[in-house]
């Protein structure tokens, strides 16, 4: 039988053959894994290795699998796992809901459904109304929520924040956390947390390990 959510199995990453990273466990859906070390540490190298995007002089054993299915040989597009960066990476000749209708997949219907999508969407992150809107006049915090609809539009199977928070002052970080977080788990969302600070740790309910797996 298989196991829901996200499963490494003896992951292993390496640079120039020594270990930087090194997983084996299971994050089911709605719970959250943190990777929480200093900045070098190996955390961000780990999750580009989850999406398939080590760079050069890095290498992965192991196995990830998402809900059943081994993803570790499938290119990035395929593998249905979403990704956010400390930066929002909105695109700036693009409005708001065509930064939104971006990630919608293929397929999601036609582009009266596409816009219904859209609004929702806004509408669940208190943003009603914003889709004609530049990205540039968006608050740092709607940036962030911006682009989390953004990734979850896409229909992701699990979710890696890669210290999403940490360039927002500090009643932005705890309202966007909370935000990310619940949305998360309202998805059924396995999460991985790359994080240095120990509130984000603590907010995030779930166990906290180094980027070599020993308890934090």
């Amino acid at each position: 039988m298989t196991s829901p959510g996200l499963v490494l199995q003896n992951l292993c990453v390496t640079q120039h053959g020594s270990p930087i990273a090194a997983l084996n466990v299971t994050v089911a859906p709605g719970h959250v894994l943190v990777v929480m070390g200093p900045s070098g540490s190996g955390k961000s190298t780990l999750l580009a290795a989850l999406i398939g995007a080590l760079p050069p002089g890095f290498a992965m054993t192991g196995k990830i699998i998402l809900n059943g299915v081994d993803v570790t040989n499938l290119p990035t597009a395929k593998r249905r796992i979403g990704i956010l960066f400390q930066d929002d990476v909105l695109f700036p000749h693009l409005s708001v809901g065509q930064n939104l209708g971006f990630g919608l997949p293929p397929g999601s219907g036609s582009s009266t459904q596409r816009r219904a999508l859209i609004e929702q969407a806004l509408g669940d992150a208190d943003l009603a109304g914003f889709a004609n809107r530049d990205p540039a006049t968006l608050s740092g915090g709607q940036r962030a929520r911006v682009a989390l609809l953004r990734t979850v539009l896409a229909q992701p199977q699990a979710l890696l924040l890669d210290e999403p928070f940490s360039r927002l002052d500090a009643a932005l970080h705890s309202q966007i956390r909370q935000f990310t977080l619940k949305r998360a788990r309202k998805l059924h969302l396995p999460v991985i947390l790359v994080t240095h600070d120990p509130k984000d740790a603590a907010a995030s309910g779930g166990p906290v390990v180094s980027p070599m797996g020993t308890p934090v």
